[in-house]
């Protein structure tokens, strides 16, 4: 039954330009992670990093995300891509494992692959890893805001059947709508938990930063820790095919994990360092413009690039 405030569907996915398709979900996507960066990068120049030097963690983070979101992915819909029948090699095919524009990604696959990615950056900028995840956690929660409106508009991972007035509306015709379910059933609008959810996290994982200054990785841990919780229990509530392990579905388990991981980073960082973060760079390693300030301070050695005030 349609409630008066219940979520409506959007009535488009896509939209074309001549023969360019453009999905709403990527747009969102793509939205999100700009904005992330942004973010990011002003967090990173105001503790001393050098600017611009997120773009190379973007761009090594975002290809590596997309390459583990849809690995994970297809590892916990093995039975969808490799059951007898279907093509996974055949990009023609809609069930192919590389075809990631017909949907399937996973935002722990992301995580990790991402997480690989800003090891790799990290090495090239000197920039250490904790630090700019520490710089990244606001930026990431609204990205993963923002990936979360790209599932409503696909019409994806909604919860089970809800009387709840703000129930989200979706076709009987759509795939995913549960089998032996009246058409006008409502579901839980988990797009829509998960963006409060994030968007919460936010403003109090930032009213914690300022408080207490966190570095070393301690913000990180905080956002494993509050990402978990209400990821495992968002996630409980969606009807979509997954993998079990241990009798739960396996981003309930990954949830889970988070949780743990950042409750143990969060204590052994902690204990490891107790005073202020004083650099974003790993040892050896500073601001390219700070080192040139610093390498050529001899004013003996240095002194053809001294201004003394006489005119040439």
């Amino acid at each position: 039954m349609i409630l008066p405030l219940s979520i409506p569907s959007p009535s488009f996915q896509f939209f074309q330009i001549g023969p360019l398709t453009i999905h709403l979900y990527a747009l969102w996507i793509i939205l999100g992670i700009v904005l992330a960066a942004m973010w990011t990068g002003r967090r990173l120049t105001q503790r001393g990093a050098e600017r611009g030097v997120v773009l190379d963690f973007t761009v090594w983070s975002v290809l590596l995300g997309i390459i583990g979101a849809r690995l994970y992915h297809v590892v916990t819909h093995w039975g969808f891509y490799f059951s007898a029948g279907r093509q996974w090699w055949n990009p023609f095919e809609k069930d192919a494992i590389w075809n990631i524009w017909d949907g399937g990604i996973a935002i722990f696959g992301a995580l990790l692959g991402g997480a690989i990615g800003v090891l790799i950056a990290s090495r090239l900028t000197g920039v250490r890893f904790l630090s700019f995840a520490d710089a990244l956690v606001p930026g990431l929660l609204l990205a993963q805001a923002f990936g979360r409106l790209g599932n409503y508009f696909n019409h994806e991972l909604f919860g089970g059947p809800t009387t709840a007035p703000w129930g989200l509306e979706i076709a009987s015709s759509n795939p995913a709508f549960p089998i032996g379910l009246p058409e006008g059933t409502l579901f839980h609008p988990t797009f829509l938990y998960e963006i409060i959810w994030n968007l919460v996290g936010i403003v109090v994982l930032l009213a914690i930063e300022r408080k207490w200054q966190l570095r070393w990785g301690k913000l990180l841990a905080l956002y494993f820790i509050w990402y978990g919780i209400g990821r495992a229990i968002i996630e409980s509530m969606r009807v979509d095919p997954s993998l079990l392990f241990l009798g739960m579905r396996t981003n309930v388990l990954a949830a889970l994990l988070a949780i743990v991981l950042g409750v143990i980073l969060y204590f052994v960082q902690r204990r490891r360092h107790v005073g202020i973060e004083t650099s974003v760079y790993l040892p050896g390693r500073s601001n390219p413009a700070d080192s040139v300030l610093r390498d050529t301070a001899d004013p003996e050695e240095f002194h053809h690039v001294i201004n003394r005030g006489n005119a040439e």
